[in-house]
């Protein structure tokens, strides 16, 4: 890939009022750019001591590497001041990017950032596009691909348990197992092109045996290892969508509250307040669940309630778990089968609310043929089972064992696909090796299992993917 000769600027902190704001700026005329709107401060050692001045001279401010300066941007054409800033100056390659990179920590205004992005813009740099600065990072060999998806999972991680595993990713041990397993197919796919090229030089270069055996040692034990870390460990980074759905008056919305911790939903007494779908993010024990409180489905001819139960029943179908309400304390209603009917192809855990109104012969018998994954009874009015509902919420998500974070994590699918790929072929290749295929065959699975791996660490990946994961970023990062 050849590297970008531009210079690209961005603001790096978020928009909104703050005590700082950033501007970023990467690439060979970083220096450049700011030593024309940067004036320092500092100490004038001709006058009195304590006393300071705004340097002056023709001759450009030189800046020192890594050093942090105090001074004030200045818009050439009109001289004067836009903002009192410290700036941090960072020569290549010891930075993010591994080229030149200014960092102005002026006032974070939003009017006062656009300024001095707009003047470092009119000076020669470019708008950084989403994830330019790691993009760079990770093209300039400071980091692999696994590591630059890493820092798009930290800065969108919704619990410590995914800030920790985007943290562990980042630290490159995804990368040193697939570099091991890539090295050693690399070494085989070495022999066996040998065996191809000089037949009659090369007698029995390659031991299918010891082949076999190399391959399940180093290649398939370790792969499938990183293939069940994913299964354990991708419900912490993407978490689970959780629709609660039931008829109208059941509870959901009180149910809501009480997940939430506070009055997210109205909860009134008159059917079909809930006229839209209302979402929530949880943090349970680590894993971030998104809960989603919809309209109540039941027979209507009220046009703005058919929108929301089909709104309801859309959702339904994109949610990963149903908690499928109904009252306790009566019989079943015709809407609770009708619901049944339309929800009985998802996972489901049927929630009986209202125990703390069941009397005498008054408790709900569910149908035998009614096909769920668990069951909790509860009070959602007055707080009862709801520990229990979302303990089983965590049982669902596959959450309950602890995630070990001095094992290597594959919490991202796109690596789980590729290992999945990776391993295919190697199991393909010992299966030829094992029935005396030809090595012209065996180098075909060993060239596929061997790109299969470098395009989880961006050795050989295509650039519509990297597209497409950079296009994840925020502008700045």
């Amino acid at each position: 890939m050849i590297k970008d000769p531009d210079t690209i600027a961005a603001i790096a902190t978020p928009v909104g009022r703050g005590g700082i704001g950033i501007v970023k700026i990467s690439g060979n005329d970083a220096f450049a750019l700011v030593q024309a709107i940067f004036r320092p401060l500092k100490k004038d050692r001709d006058t009195n001591v304590g006393k300071s001045r705004q340097e002056k001279g023709r001759r450009p401010f030189e800046f020192e590497t890594h050093r942090l300066y105090y001074g004030h941007i200045i818009d050439p054409d009109g001289g004067l001041p836009l903002d009192e800033v410290l700036l941090s100056a960072m020569k290549a390659p010891h930075t993010y990017t591994r080229e030149d990179v200014v960092e102005i920590n002026a006032h974070g205004g939003a009017v006062v950032l656009h300024a001095i992005l707009r003047l470092v813009l009119s000076k020669g740099a470019r708008l950084a596009e989403p994830g330019e600065f790691t993009r760079r990072a990770f093209l300039n060999g400071r980091i692999d691909l696994t590591q630059a998806e890493a820092v798009i999972d930290v800065i969108n991680a919704r619990t410590q348990k995914n800030l920790e595993l985007a943290a562990a990713q980042m630290t490159g041990k995804l990368r040193d197992h697939v570099v091991q397993a890539r090295s050693r197919l690399i070494d085989i796919l070495t022999h066996v092109e040998a065996a191809i090229d000089f037949p009659e030089e090369v007698e029995d270069f390659i031991s299918p045996e010891n082949t076999v055996k190399a391959l399940q040692k180093d290649v398939l034990a370790p792969l499938n290892g990183l293939i069940r870390n994913y299964i354990d460990a991708h419900v912490f980074r993407d978490g689970i969508s959780v629709a609660v759905v039931g008829r109208p008056n059941v509870g959901k919305s009180s149910l809501l509250n009480q997940l939430v911790e506070k009055d997210r939903a109205i909860v009134t007494d008159m059917p079909g307040t809930t006229r839209d779908i209302i979402e929530e993010i949880l943090n349970l024990q680590g894993i971030p669940v998104v809960i989603s409180d919809t309209a109540g489905v039941h027979p209507t001819e009220n046009p703005i309630e058919k929108i929301g139960i089909e709104k309801t029943l859309t959702h339904v179908n994109g949610s990963d778990l149903v908690l499928f309400m109904i009252e306790a304390n009566c019989p079943l209603d015709p809407d609770d089968h009708l619901i049944y009917e339309k929800i009985n192809s998802k996972r489901i855990i049927m929630v009986l609310n209202k125990i703390d109104l069941i009397q005498k012969d008054s408790e709900t018998t569910l149908p035998d043929n009614w096909r769920f994954d668990d069951q909790v009874r509860i009070s959602a009015l007055y707080d009862r089972g709801i520990d229990q509902l979302k303990d089983k919420i965590i049982k669902m998500a596959g959450g309950q064992d602890p995630i070990d974070l001095k094992t290597v994590i594959v919490p991202n699918l796109r690596h789980k696909l590729l290992l999945e790929t990776s391993l295919a072929a190697a199991e393909a290749l010992i299966e030829q090796l094992q029935n005396g295929t030809s090595s012209d065959l065996l180098a075909v699975h060993l060239q596929e299992a061997i790109n299969a791996l470098g395009v989880i660490s961006g050795d050989n990946v295509k650039v519509d993917v990297l597209d497409q994961i950079f296009s994840r970023f925020c502008v700045g990062k």
